[in-house]
C-alpha cells in the first residue's frame, strides 16, 4: 500500500506544484523517481518528528499543500502536541502519513507497532482520520484529501494487500460501504480487518445465513446518519480493528450506537489494553492477541447466537 501512496501522490505533485513531500528519513525506494524529478518538493527533516510538523505548518501557512510522512508512532505519538498547537488550532491543511497500523512493524517490537493512533487522531480537533483497507482506496484518498482546509491523518499499511475494491473505484466521499449486505448480525470493519471480516462472514455463512460487512474507511468525521440508518437494520453489530478497543474505530460506532440507543447489541474487536511483547510476524501477533481468522470467526459465532 505504501508504495500506491507515493506513485499516487507523485501523480498529484505533478499536477500541482504547490505539492511538498516532508520525510523524516523514512525511506521507500519508490520516492526516487520523486527525488530525481521534483528534488525540491521533498524534505527530509531527518528524525526529527516534532520539527517536521512545525516546517509543515510553516509550508502550509505559506500556501503550500503538505504531505508529511513517518511510521505511525512516530508521526502521531511523538509530535502530539506540534500536531494538537501547530496544525489542528491553526485548522492548517496538512496531510499526516503514517504507515504501519497494528502489528504491521512486528518483529520491531511495542515502540513501532501502530496501536492508538486512530484514539489519538479522533480527540484533535478538526482532524480527519481515514483508514483505508487496499491500495485501491489509498490512492484515491492521496487526491482525496489534497484540497481539504484542514488536517488530515491516514493510517497505511506497509505492504501490498489483496483488493477489495476495483482498480478504477473513486467514490469514496461516504465515509463507509456496505461490502456484504445481511440480516441479524453486521460486522463494521476498517484497515487490514475488513478481509478478515469479509472471510468470516463466508465461513459463518453456511450456519448463520448472510451476515453485513461495512468497510468504516472514514474514521473521522463518523457519517452518523447514513451509517446509522444501515446498522439500524440489524440486531447485533460486531468492530473489528487492528487498534486497541479504547478510543479507535470500536468506540465511535459505540458512540453513535450509545446517543442512538435502543438500537442494535454491540460487541467491540480489538486489541486489549496491554503491551504485546512477544515476537514473530504480523500473522502470528495476530493469533496471539485473538484477531486471526479462527478466532475471530468462534467469538462471532458464538456473539451470533446468544
Amino acid at each position: 500500500m505504501r508504495q500506491a501512496v507515493f506513485e499516487a501522490l507523485y501523480e498529484v505533485a505533478r499536477k500541482n506544484e504547490d505539492v511538498i513531500l516532508l520525510v523524516s528519513d523514512t525511506g521507500a525506494i519508490v520516492l526516487d523517481q520523486f527525488r530525481a524529478e521534483m528534488p525540491e518538493r521533498i524534505i527530509n527533516v531527518g528524525i526529527a518528528e516534532q520539527n517536521m510538523i512545525g516546517v509543515a505548518a510553516g509550508l502550509a501557512m505559506e500556501g503550500k499543500k503538505v504531505y508529511a510522512y513517518a511510521i505511525i508512532p512516530f508521526v502521531t505519538m511523538r509530535c502530539y502536541e506540534q500536531i494538537r498547537v501547530d496544525l489542528c488550532c491553526e485548522s492548517l491543511p496538512v496531510k499526516l502519513l503514517g504507515v504501519g497500523p497494528g502489528y504491521d512493524y512486528s518483529t520491531l517490537g511495542p515502540t513501532h507497532h501502530g496501536l492508538e493512533d486512530m484514539a489519538l487522531m479522533r480527540a484533535l480537533p478538526g482532524m480527519q482520520v481515514f483508514s483505508p483497507c487496499d491500495e485501491t482506496q489509498a490512492r484515491v484518498f492521496m487526491d482525496l484529501v489534497l484540497d481539504h482546509p484542514g488536517p488530515s491523518y491516514l493510517r497505511l499499511d506497509r505492504t501490498g494487500t489483496p483488493l477489495i475494491y476495483a482498480p478504477g473505484d473513486k467514490d469514496f466521499t461516504a465515509g463507509w460501504r456496505e461490502l456484504r449486505k445481511g440480516r441479524g448480525l453486521c460486522i463494521v470493519a476498517t484497515g487490514g480487518m475488513v478481509r478478515t471480516a469479509l472471510a468470516a462472514a463466508e465461513a459463518l455463512a453456511p450456519t448463520l445465513g448472510q451476515i453485513g460487512v461495512i468497510d468504516l474507511y472514514r474514521v473521522k468525521p463518523l457519517p452518523e446518519e447514513t451509517l446509522w440508518q444501515t446498522l439500524s437494520t440489524y440486531t447485533r453489530v460486531a468492530t473489528l480493528e487492528e487498534h486497541s478497543r479504547i478510543g479507535g474505530m470500536g468506540s465511535a460506532v459505540a458512540e453513535l450506537l450509545a446517543e442512538r440507543a435502543p438500537g442494535p447489541r454491540l460487541m467491540r474487536l480489538g486489541l486489549a489494553d496491554q503491551v504485546c511483547r512477544q515476537y514473530g510476524s504480523r500473522e502470528d501477533l495476530l493469533t496471539i492477541v485473538g484477531l486471526e481468522l479462527e478466532t475471530v470467526t468462534r467469538r462471532l459465532r458464538a456473539f451470533a447466537t446468544t
